[in-house]
């Protein structure tokens, strides 16, 4: 009682690890569609530099996990990242303490997604929009992701491209309809090493 099977725990963390490596690697081949909502917990991403075609960004909610959560939501209908990190704390877990599970693609273009929607708290970086149209209805918007839209009445942006270097953002969701890993690397640290 109060002991721990040593043998156990790692033979689950090693069946846990695989299944996660199969289905990253099934996305990185394109035959998965992909959604990272990360249940009560947001997670960063960094990157170089983002290039992405049909933007739509308005206001909206993200309730994951029962919690509601106050987003931009971000549209493109597609976009390539170069050196690419994901990373998600966690902290406390029993035993182990705080880990951080990072998702990396190094190289030019190490991720890319198709219909990619991501449901931010936080962006920093450059932004350069090509063709903007700003203070659109975010219910008429119809640049980005097929029937991606926000509520009628609120304020919403579109652009034919955008491009963001320094990216550094803070997210509850991500969705799409395929995202691709080039060179992909998952880890699982303890301690606190996230992205940024």
């Amino acid at each position: 009682m109060g002991r721990t099977r040593w043998a156990r725990f790692v033979g689950v963390l090693g069946i846990g690890t695989v299944g996660a490596g199969a289905l990253l690697f099934g996305m990185s081949q394109g035959a998965l569609a992909a959604s990272f909502a990360v249940s009560g917990t947001n997670f960063k991403v960094s990157s170089d530099s983002l290039t992405g075609q049909g933007f739509v960004q308005f206001g909206g909610v993200d309730a994951g996990a029962g919690q509601v959560h106050v987003v931009a939501v971000s549209g493109f209908k597609s976009a390539t990242l170069d050196k690419f990190c994901q990373s998600v704390f966690v902290a406390n877990m029993p035993i182990v303490g705080d880990i951080t599970l990072r998702i990396t693609a190094d190289g030019v273009g190490g991720m890319s997604a198709d219909n990619l929607v991501v449901n931010l708290t936080d962006l920093s970086g450059d932004l350069t929009l090509g063709n903007p149209e700003i203070g659109v209805d975010a219910n008429k918007v119809n640049k980005g992701p097929d029937n991606l839209r926000g509520l009628p009445g609120s304020f919403g942006l579109q652009a034919d491209s955008a491009n963001i270097t320094g990216l550094k953002q803070t997210a509850w969701s991500t969705t799409a309809q395929t995202i691709r890993f080039k060179g992909m690397n998952l880890t699982i640290r303890q301690g606190q090493q996230e992205c940024f």
